[in-house]
């Protein structure tokens, strides 16, 4: 549009009126020829410029266009990972859960069995009867024995010799043992609770102290000690830390009061009183035996001083026939030499002829 304008004005400045406006109009164009160069040139490096932006524009794009394409693949990436750990920790919790249940279905029935009396017993004896058949022999104990008193006995262990017998009685005061528990989350005001929970557990507990040694310390037929199995390490724990006087009062009457644990080691100790009077017993057979091995070793080395002897004049015969063997060797060497040397009459000996004999 500006060309278009700048032709017309100067197409009108072309009637020329004299030389210095011809002049003038020749100088004009001249700057319009240099004009136009310098629009062509500028519209070029505007172009060229375009190109350039365009181009550095286009690489930035690719660049972002990269980067964001990357970055979003590791962002699916990164978030396919975070979630194969989420399905794996909600497997892991799914199985937790699943065990939860079964646990919470295990203490359930145990509860359960707790919560009668009569169940409670038979859990109790039935797990001192497991640790009583895994520690001692079979023929060294025996349950729910009848005794002379006509009271049964949840288990006697038979000790060897002129010892009486053990017995085991299974007791299980949970009732009180709860009752002391909850009262120990009382508030401080209710504490008459709490003494009388303490109370009423050591009553219990010296109960069944009473009632085994009635029942089960026979003079002449049962051992001088009984034992009261707790089958739980909780109550016992208990008893020995705030009851003193309860234990004290089992040791009076004659009542051991033990634990799984403590009944393990104590049954460990029977064991080894059992197989040291088991060796005691097999003593005579053992020395009997010793004898027996004693005059077999004399009567090997009889033998052994026989044969010695046989060996001795072996080698002796051995040796006389060595010496035969080389008087008979020497004497052929000398018959061979004579055969070698028959124009010398005197080349068996060194000093001359000897005199003929047998070769032996």
């Amino acid at each position: 549009m500006v060309l278009l304008l700048l032709g017309l004005w100067f197409g009108s400045l072309l009637r020329p009126k004299d030389d210095a406006t011809k002049s003038e109009l020749m100088a004009m164009r001249g700057q319009q020829a240099e004009l136009q160069g310098r629009l062509a040139q500028l519209s070029e490096e505007q172009a060229q410029r375009g190109d350039l932006f365009q181009k550095s524009l286009d690489e930035r794009l690719a660049t972002m266009t990269e980067r964001v394409g990357r970055s979003i693949t590791e962002q699916s990436e990164t978030s396919a990972g975070h979630l194969k750990r989420l399905d794996t920790r909600l497997e892991v919790i799914d199985r937790a859960q699943a065990n939860i249940k079964e646990l919470a279905s295990e203490v359930s029935g145990l509860q359960s069995i707790l919560s009668n009396k009569q169940s409670r017993g038979a859990f109790g004896e039935k797990q001192m009867q497991s640790l009583i058949e895994q520690f001692l022999p079979a023929r060294t104990y025996s349950f729910q024995q009848t005794l002379s008193n006509r009271a049964r006995v949840d288990a006697l262990i038979h000790l060897p010799g002129d010892h009486l017998d053990v017995a085991v009685d299974s007791k299980f005061p949970l009732e009180a043992w709860q009752r002391l528990i909850a009262s120990e989350d009382t508030v401080v005001g209710e504490a008459d609770n709490r003494d009388t929970a303490k109370r009423q557990f050591a009553v219990d507990c010296t109960k069944h102290i009473k009632d085994i040694a009635a029942k089960y310390l026979l003079p002449g037929e049962t051992h001088e000690i009984a034992l009261m199995f707790l089958p739980s390490e909780a109550i016992y724990a208990e008893l020995h830390s705030r009851f003193p006087k309860v234990i004290e009062r089992g040791f009076t009457d004659r009542v051991m009061i033990v634990s799984p644990t403590t009944f393990m080691a104590t049954l460990h100790t029977m064991n080894a009183v059992l197989k040291d009077a088991a060796m005691r017993e097999q003593a005579t057979v053992i020395l009997d035996e010793v004898t027996k091995i004693s005059a077999d070793v004399r009567r090997l080395d009889d033998r052994i001083a026989k044969l010695q002897s046989h060996y001795d004049g072996g080698l002796e015969m051995m040796r006389q026939a060595r010496i035969s063997t080389d008087k008979i060797t020497r004497r052929a060497d000398r018959i061979e030499q004579l055969e070698l040397n028959e124009d010398d009459p005197t080349a068996l000996t060194d000093s001359g002829p000897q005199k003929t004999g047998p070769l032996l």
